[in-house]
């Protein structure tokens, strides 16, 4: 270890990060000043990584868990030597610069995950982990390791506090993830004092208890902190939290305490900072020269590591050409085998959960990188893979099948780290309703443009008896309102394949699919070429009515089957029905095609089993038969009576 060079890197961290926030008159100036030794010693000794690759497949992943203190991130991806510029750094915080507030996932080269929601980062690289492992049990040989690489997570107070740590920790100590390294800045300070005042947690007992390795040291002895590095990779069977003892906003005139968490030091603060630190006091942007000569040799070094195995891999490939074709195949999403589709006939019966199990299956059989799995709700959520290669345990690294247990949140970033991490896709299930608990992962997921795949079922108030905790009326709007979010609702089994269809097309968004417990009817399509419609468009017609229709129904769902049986019970009007598979794509198709579909109607009818919000644009509110209020408990056909949302009651609706 060159401790000159690094201890040069983590002053220089400190120097970037204290101008970056105060020219930018904002930020978070205590964990970089904090914790700038680990920062240096990661990238400088214990990572594998290369800042001309940054998307090597096999470099070692850091994901800075407490994202507001992104300028500690930013500081030593600049000195390493990934694409962030000096320019980049005196921009910080700026509109269009490449270090935003917090680290965005596409914005910054070498950032590898979105992070600031607090906890969110340790969960995210608890699927990283998982995803290593699950490559590595399929690509490497004895003869070949081509997949061995660790995760790194920095995580403050703040994040083991939030929910979704100890939903993830505990997860990942379940599953025996050994290269899933945590570092824990234990400051003792959070934005309102000292962290007494609401976490006195024994972090060491907590982490313990998930099945954890704790080792302790200190911040700022950089060869201490490699060594338990060292020790942290001899437990192979457990994942680590190293516990490092710091000073937040060290060096600063108010080290070791709030002041210095969330605030420009000030220009006076900086420049005693500096003086404390042996900083030129007048300079801007100060970088110790050994700072930049200690990575350009480490430069040479990585980019060697990466050449190595490089040749390692092409030996393995010659070796194993079958394996090889695979592993392109898994890094570029292609299929690796084929199936057909299930079929289905005009009048079938089944629910769209059950149509969505076949899917999946068929997707699963077709896509060998699909993985995924159910928050404890396989058999409910129709999540069961046949060929799955039996369920991911510490035992079986090859399953597919992911059990989240009770996690919600936690799978969603799980999800979310497995894509990240890349060569596997991943989809997760639960109700419709208890999407509430994984919403602000899904929102981090579409930030991002992760192709995340949702699988909800129990979509409406027709899951009867369980009563209006479990029956979303709000569900749909609400994952309609997030940028980047596809949600799809199919109405019969053979639009739940569709749905799956455009689910794994996907590259760029998540995918939230809806489907019903109870049973539907397959109907016959007006369009011929309704998968492509709907596919492309977001909406087909179902039920022409007429060239010149009295009346449009626009129903997503359960209610494309209730709003054929009201037509047939309104022979005096000439009413269509149209499909809305994805209402949002629909609405980005234009007037034009929209008009079409409507087809110059006189009345628009909405029907949807949810709230009425984000519908009033295309007919008058006595026009939206939807459901505004909580449901009931009983038999779902009960409650729908009581709800007064039956076909009967939209044929008289139609009627008027």
């Amino acid at each position: 270890m060159d401790k000159k060079g690094i201890e040069a890197a983590a002053l220089s961290i400190r120097s970037l990060s204290m101008d970056a926030i105060q020219k930018a008159n904002s930020g978070h100036p205590g964990l970089p000043l904090g914790a700038a030794e680990l920062a240096a010693v990661l990238y400088g000794d214990v990572m594998k990584h290369n800042p001309a690759d940054s998307k090597w497949v096999d470099r070692d992943r850091f994901v800075l868990s407490a994202g507001h203190g992104s300028m500690l991130l930013y500081s030593v991806l600049h000195l390493a030597g990934y694409k962030v510029s000096m320019d980049d750094i005196k921009s910080f915080r700026q509109v269009g610069s490449k270090c935003p507030g917090h680290p965005e996932y596409g914005e910054t080269d070498g950032v590898e995950s979105t992070s600031g929601p607090l906890g969110q980062g340790i969960a995210v690289s608890v699927g990283m982990a998982i995803a290593e492992s699950m490559l590595a049990a399929r690509f490497n040989t004895p003869k070949h390791t081509i997949v061995d690489h660790y995760t790194y997570t920095l995580v403050g107070e703040g994040c083991l506090e939030e929910g979704v740590s100890s939903e993830a920790s505990s997860l990942a100590g379940n599953l025996h993830l050994g290269k899933l390294i945590a570092f824990y800045d234990e400051n003792k300070i959070s934005i309102d004092g000292n962290t007494d005042i609401t976490f006195t947690d024994d972090i060491a007992k907590r982490y313990e208890s998930y099945g954890w390795q704790v080792l302790r040291g200190s911040m700022y002895n950089i060869g201490e902190i490699a060594d338990l590095v060292k020790i942290a990779k001899t437990e192979t069977q457990k994942p680590s939290l190293i516990i490092l003892k710091s000073v937040i906003g060290k060096g600063a005139p108010k080290q070791g305490t709030a002041d210095v968490h969330g605030a420009p030091l000030g220009a006076e603060g900086c420049a005693e900072a500096k003086r404390n630190l042996g900083l030129p006091e007048n300079e801007q942007f100060y970088v110790v020269p050994e700072a930049y000569e200690f990575f350009a040799k480490r430069r040479e070094e990585l980019a060697q590591a990466e050449a190595d195995w490089k040749k390692e891999f092409d030996s393995w490939a010659k070796e194993n050409p079958e394996l090889a074709k695979k592993w392109d195949e898994y890094w570029n999403q292609k299929p690796t085998g084929t199936a057909a589709a299930p079929e289905y006939k005009v009048g079938d019966k089944l629910a769209t959960r059950d149509a969505s199990g076949k899917s999946l299956n068929c997707m699963a059989d077709r896509y060998e990188w699909l993985v995924g799995g159910s928050a404890d709700l396989q058999g409910p959520n129709k999540t069961k893979v046949k060929n799955d290669d039996g369920t991911y345990s510490a035992s079986n690294r090859k399953g597919r099948t992911i059990e989240y247990g009770i996690r919600e949140f936690a799978m969603s970033q799980v999800m979310s780290g497995i894509n990240l991490h890349g060569g596997l896709r991943s989809f997760g299930a639960t109700f419709l309703v208890f999407c509430d608990y994984l919403r602000p992962s899904l929102r981090v997921a579409a930030l991002s443009r992760l192709p995340n795949i949702y699988v909800f079922t129990h979509d409406s108030i027709y899951v009867g008896e369980d009563g209006p905790t479990h029956q979303p009326i709000e569900s749909l709007a609400s994952l309609r309102c997030i940028p980047n979010v596809q949600v799809l609702r199919p109405g019969d089994a053979e639009e739940s394949q569709t749905a799956w269809e455009m689910a794994v097309a996907s590259k760029d968004h998540p995918v939230c699919m809806a489907f019903t417990r109870q049973a539907l009817t397959v109907y016959e399509k007006a369009d011929k070429n309704w998968r492509e419609t709907a596919a492309k468009k977001g909406a087909y017609i179902v039920a022409e009515g007429s060239s010149s229709p009295d009346i449009t129904v626009l129903a997503t769902g359960s209610e494309v089957e209730m709003s054929l049986k009201a037509a047939a019970l309104v022979p005096s009007k000439k009413i269509r029905v149209v499909s809305v598979l994805d209402k949002n794509l629909f609405e980005a198709q234009g007037d034009s095609y929209r008009d079409s579909v409507i087809g110059g109607a006189k009345r628009v009818v909405v029907a949807e089993a949810g709230c009425s919000m984000g519908w009033e644009g295309y007919a008058k509110k006595s026009d939206l038969f939807t459901i505004n209020r909580f449901g009931e408990s009983g038999p779902a056909a009960k409650v729908a009576e009581d709800l007064g949302f039956t076909a009967e009651k939209l044929a008289e609706l139609l009627a008027k």
